[in-house]
């Protein structure tokens, strides 16, 4: 017997665990959570066979912006060990969950040495494993049967991950789209990239998209979240909010509708190279044609001439993109279009992103998130400096700053020294 999934213990008004850690961590209404995941507008991704407890997510409407690391092997560099210390790395940066995009090595031992370790949600993209696993046995990725990528997801909802990024809305249509259009980037989603070719080259309709009630399905039988993947969304500026991306975008509004049917999560993927005065744009179409399901943004990057410090063109984006209504953001990290980010590249790629998550979440005046910028704010007007290293997001590179810069008085720092205008205020305020 398929058990029932956390939106419909929502919507049976039934009281869990999950709702209730949510609500007391977002500092919001138990009422809300119930709700929100009852309505489809807030997702909670959890797997029901998670072999060990992890940390309750909320993503979706009126909660803080959530942030996501990406991990996981290439052909190229693919040790375990190394992917466990990334982990540790995004964990300890506050990552509020990750995702697994291993090419490399023993893709199921990797992966279960993450969901071993992990205490915040796991994603896959099952596409990846499918295509790789093909290639090993010498198969062409249009050679997939759609028993192969159907036999990845069920295995991998087995092994415990909590939400799959599926691009079940690339259609032969919006490839027909893709062919007219002219884009600069082409296709830059790797899961896109291979269902474009199968369906070209079997003139067949995309297998995700033809089956999907059979991925709804798999999806109830282990409460897992559908993250539906943008295979067309932009890898240039120039190409943002084109035909292909809406056609895609429309049919993930429909699949969206279809899975609330069947009672399963779903949440949005939306795009990668936006110009900053597209962005709004593309945060109320999305909202719009996926009725307000959870929009999980990849940046968006808002210039293309930034490699080696796309987190920060990212982080950009992504906070003009949380306010205007993405509910996630996945970090984009230094190393991006360049090389595997390595343990650094994560913790770095994490904060930066988390930075943009609470500006957003203080514009937004989400519950609690200015009074964390208050207590800084009294931190430096008392010129504690102890406590303004503790309440910094970085705390670790705001010591070896403060520590390094040695300066001749305790109580200033070595931009101002003497002339510092706290000081000086404070000196002639009356004493309290």
């Amino acid at each position: 017997m398929v058990r029932r999934t956390l939106m419909k213990h929502a919507r049976a008004g039934d009281v869990l665990d999950e709702f209730k850690e949510v609500a007391e961590y977002e500092r919001v209404s138990l009422g809300k959570i119930i709700d929100g995941v009852a309505d489809g507008s807030i997702v909670i991704t959890k797997n029901s066979v998670r072999p060990r407890e992890i940390r309750s997510v909320g993503i979706g409407g009126g909660l803080s912006i959530k942030v996501n690391a990406n991990i996981g092997t290439s052909k190229d560099v693919n040790d375990s060990a190394l992917e466990l210390a990334k982990l540790d790395a995004a964990v300890s940066a506050k990552a509020d969950v990750v995702m697994d995009l291993s090419t490399g090595g023993n893709l199921f031992d990797i992966r279960q040495s993450i969901i071993d370790a992990s205490p915040i949600p796991l994603g896959t993209v099952p596409i990846y494993e499918t295509t790789v696993n093909l290639r090993r046995s010498g198969i062409p990725v249009v050679k997939m049967k759609p028993d192969d990528i159907f036999k990845t997801i069920e295995g991998q909802a087995k092994q415990g991950v909590d939400f799959m990024t599926v691009h079940a809305g690339i259609t032969a249509k919006a490839v027909e789209l893709l062919l007219s259009a002219k884009r600069l980037m082409n296709v830059v989603s790797r899961g896109g990239s291979f269902l474009v070719q199968w369906i070209l080259f079997n003139e067949k309709e995309n297998p995700l998209y033809e089956y999907y009630d059979r991925l709804l399905e798999i999806a109830k039988k282990y409460d897992i979240t559908l993250s539906l993947g943008d295979g067309m969304r932009p890898g240039a500026i120039q190409d943002a909010t084109d035909k292909p991306q809406i056609e895609e975008l429309i049919v993930l509004g429909e699949l969206v509708d279809r899975a609330r049917e069947a009672g399963v999560q779903s949440m949005v993927e939306g795009p990668g190279h936006v110009p900053l005065n597209q962005v709004e744009t593309n945060m109320k179409i999305q909202k719009s044609l996926c009725h307000n399901a959870p929009f999980y943004v990849l940046g968006p990057v808002v210039t293309d001439i930034a490699p080696g410090y796309d987190h920060i063109t990212s982080a950009i984006g992504g906070a003009w993109a949380a306010y205007f209504g993405a509910d996630f953001l996945c970090y984009v990290t230094r190393t991006e279009h360049l090389s595997l980010p390595d343990v650094d590249a994560v913790y770095e790629g994490v904060i930066v992103t988390k930075i943009a998550a609470h500006a957003a979440d203080v514009a937004r005046g989400i519950p609690g998130a200015i009074d964390w910028d208050n207590a800084m704010s009294k931190a430096r007007f008392d010129l504690d400096w102890k406590k303004q290293i503790e309440l910094a997001i970085d705390s670790k590179r705001a010591k070896k700053i403060r520590d390094a810069s040695q300066p001749s008085d305790e109580d200033v720092c070595t931009m101002c020294g003497e002339f510092c205008a706290l000081k000086a205020i404070r000196e002639i305020l009356p004493k309290k």
